[in-house]
């Protein structure tokens, strides 16, 4: 494999990969009604990038899943689908991480492996908003027990804040952090339309 085909999956791991969001699809009918898994499948065959993010994201624990979502702000489109992390808990090979590149640089110490910002941007996808997070919310049950960054208005940002979402006492509730700080069990949930 060539520098330009590092975003390419081989032949056996497209295989492997539609057959692990297929299984998905088929068992979690609840997320997605009225959506036939062969239209999904015609549309990643032929966005072979986009079957790479998603492998990204399932290589790294997100579990992604067609989601029909109140797409704030934004009409869906009926040509297009969207995959979230609908893992039970914050992806765990996206933990302990900073929010963005900024924040990283800015920690004199200690700092975190890599950032969610960079590492959602490297994976092709993007952050969920925070009413995108809480859309998915109404899908399951997600992050009881861990939080997820997600995409931080530029007015925060601006001071040094960052947003994270969790669901407790079966409510989702919005925090906020510096965006340097990083735990355990803080990560971050993605999306990516296909």
């Amino acid at each position: 494999m060539t520098t330009e085909d590092k975003n390419e999956l081989l032949p056996e791991q497209r295989e492997e990969l539609l057959k692990t969001l297929k299984g998905r699809f088929e068992k979690n009918m609840i997320r997605h009604k009225d959506i036939e898994w062969a239209k999904v499948q015609a549309k990643l065959e032929e966005n072979a990038n986009k079957m790479w993010s998603l492998n990204e994201m399932e290589r790294t624990g997100g579990e992604p899943d067609v989601v029909v979502l109140i797409d704030v702000g934004n009409d869906n489109k009926m040509d297009e689908y969207i995959f979230c992390d609908c893992s039970a808990e914050t992806p765990k090979g996206r933990r302990s991480f900073c929010y963005d590149r900024e924040a990283l640089e800015s920690r004199k110490e200690f700092k975190p492996e890599n950032n969610a910002v960079d590492m959602a941007a490297a994976m092709g996808i993007e952050l969920l908003t925070e009413e995108l997070y809480r859309e998915l919310q109404k899908l399951g049950n997600f992050d009881t027990k861990t939080s997820s960054w997600v995409k931080t208005p530029a007015e925060i940002r601006k001071l040094g804040g960052a947003i994270f979402c969790d669901r407790r006492y079966d409510h989702v509730f919005v925090y906020h952090n510096g965006a340097e700080s990083y735990y355990a069990v803080r990560g971050f949930r993605g999306s990516l339309r296909v």
